[in-house]
């Protein structure tokens, strides 16, 4: 299995888990969950790039509003995760 897929699998975890620590986007947290597991069936990390790229403009977006609620390194590993698609 590629690093980057799990890089990406585990970006989407990750920001899934800090969207219900936040409580927003609940409709992202939902289909992040579909993707986490689709791509544990499949293995195809499609869905993992194109969801987590929602969940990270969620996140940026929030930041802009409350900045200390999102650190900077965590919308940085999330950009990491997703640009090496």
């Amino acid at each position: 299995m590629s690093k980057v897929k799990v890089l990406a699998e585990k970006a989407c975890i990750e920001a899934k888990s800090k969207l219900e620590k936040l409580g927003i986007e609940e409709t992202i947290q939902a289909e992040l969950t579909w993707v986490i597991g689709s791509y544990n069936y499949d293995k195809n990390p499609v869905g993992l790039y194109e969801v987590g790229s929602k969940a990270l403009g969620a996140l940026k977006e929030f930041k802009t509003e409350k900045p200390r609620m999102v650190s900077k390194k965590f919308i940085e590993d999330l950009e990491k995760a997703f640009s090496n698609n």
